[in-house]
């Protein structure tokens, strides 16, 4: 029976892929639609519904971003503490489908409502589907990373669907039709799971199957009570900027000193400088996300209003481009860049994770140097190329893929398997304040412009971009050179 089967079983597998990578990477397939769908249209919607300013809207869409990560932290320590991934997961699916319909049954009065189940929903399913592909591989199994790339392919898939059909939705037919299909598509992945969790075997199974089962479900029904309780308390902190500074400065304190407590414990010398390294791949996350999350923010707001309708000769709405062309390209490009690697692995010759790492934010800085050039191709009026636009984003998901899927890879690979959860949800909490500094970083480029033409947004915006391809460069040539000390720490890790 395949619910009876071993974890010996699942991970000797044969061929490139494990089965079950297939099952998770539709289940995340359908997740990522609502979630990019969600994501490419909030800043756009509140400022063409709610009537905020671009600056306010760049900030409150960095808040609501930063809860989103911050709480795949606090459900990845709920899963590896009381719930497992299983459950957590389906939880988490069951919270976004209520946000996403409060939102579809009234947008602009229920919007924030919605958004903070939303955020408590994502928290508990995001890190736990991704804790459970590294758990279909053995420690050293070479093929993890090709198998991290694939799944990152699935995510992207439906990031670029409900990238497209979500603001073609709000923004020719109907906003309650837009966030319906992002509830519409959750509940098939929640199905998607259902039919197929037995194929995981014990992957994911709760970790108090020790207790008796009262016990157990007591801290269980606990755990989400609690979350539920939480939602008012996220809705006013999601509506104040500055209540969500406070929030995750805090946060951030507190998981340093829960991951130094556990590094601690751990005893092991070997290995807490294996976590140590771990950190600094977080720490470098962190900042790579603060530059490159402006797709949601400021790139959103310059598509609206100073990009061309023409791509390739071919009408297409520019905010479609910003929303999904990165996903598009990482759907073609994922499974080469997997590929690459483990061909140049049996040469011999494949670069380590740090300079992987290194060339991702070397390829950053050239992407925001090409979103700055647009400028060079606008109009009198303020109107600059798409093309160039999109080219822009094709280098921007070269440096990703050289960053992304490998550095949940090789958090998996450093970490002791009882603390998967915990350095998921850490990287997720790299993602949630990258995404709240990428809204400060928008916000000011917006502040920036103090024209009322779009000339001068177009100037003042990509005069933005010019600096953030600056601090990529730097950071990028920084982690080349501390290479040496960080590949001391992973000792044998590569």
């Amino acid at each position: 029976m395949e619910q009876n089967l071993s974890i010996e079983q699942i991970q000797n597998f044969k061929g490139k892929y494990p089965k079950q990578l297939w099952y998770l990477f539709t289940v995340e397939m359908w997740e990522r639609f609502c979630f990019y769908g969600m994501r490419g249209v909030l800043t756009f919607f509140m400022v063409d519904q709610l009537f905020l300013k671009d600056d306010a809207a760049n900030l409150q869409y960095g808040a609501i971003q930063a809860f989103v990560y911050a709480f795949t932290f606090v459900g990845g320590i709920f899963a590896d503490k009381v719930l497992g991934f299983k459950k957590s997961l389906f939880f988490g699916g069951i919270v976004m489908i209520l946000g996403n319909l409060l939102i579809a049954f009234a947008p602009q009065q229920l919007f924030y409502y919605g958004l903070a189940f939303s955020i408590i929903g994502t928290g508990f399913f995001k890190p736990n589907i991704s804790s459970m592909v590294g758990e279909l591989y053995h420690e050293n199994d070479h093929r993890r990373d090709a198998g991290y790339g694939m799944f990152y392919a699935g995510i992207n898939i439906g990031g670029f669907f409900g990238g497209i059909l979500c603001i073609y939705l709000g923004k020719y037919y109907s906003w309650q039709l837009c966030f319906l299909s992002a509830a519409i598509v959750m509940m098939f992945g929640l199905l998607t799971f259902l039919f197929t969790k037995k194929h995981l075997g014990p992957i994911g199974n709760s970790p108090l199957l020790h207790l008796e089962p009262n016990k157990r479900k007591f801290r269980e029904i606990a755990v989400y009570i609690g979350s539920l309780l939480s939602i008012p308390l996220i809705f006013i902190m999601v509506k104040n900027t500055d209540y969500t500074d406070y929030f995750m400065y805090t946060i951030g304190v507190i998981a340093i000193i829960y991951f130094l407590y556990e590094v601690i414990k751990l005893g092991d010398i070997k290995v807490q400088k294996k976590m140590i390294a771990a950190f600094t791949f977080v720490f470098f996350y962190l900042v790579f996300n603060a530059i490159y999350e402006q797709s949601g923010g400021s790139l959103s707001l310059f598509a609206k209003d100073n990009l061309s309708y023409n791509l390739l000769g071919f009408t297409v709405d520019p905010n479609a481009v910003n929303n999904s062309s990165n996903t598009l390209f990482v759907v073609v490009f994922s499974p080469l860049v997997g590929l690459l690697w483990l061909w140049l692995a049996k040469k011999k010759v494949e670069p380590n994770t740090l300079i992987k790492f290194g060339i991702g934010f070397l390829f950053l800085s050239a992407s925001f140097y090409i979103f700055y050039y647009t400028k060079f191709f606008a109009d009198v009026n303020g109107i600059t190329s798409l093309n160039v636009f999109t080219f822009a984003y094709l280098v921007t998901t070269i440096g990703e893929l050289c960053l992304g899927p490998i550095g949940m890879s090789i958090l998996t690979k450093l970490s002791p398997k009882r603390l998967f959860g915990m350095m998921m949800g850490l990287w997720f909490l790299a993602s949630a304040f990258g995404q709240l500094f990428a809204g400060k970083l928008g916000a000011e480029i917006s502040k920036s412009n103090t024209g009322t033409t779009l000339m001068s947004k177009l100037q003042s915006y990509t005069d933005g971009y010019y600096q953030l391809a600056v601090y990529s460069l730097v950071a990028g040539v920084i982690l080349i050179v501390v290479s040496p000390l960080i590949k001391k720490l992973m000792q044998d890790v590569k």
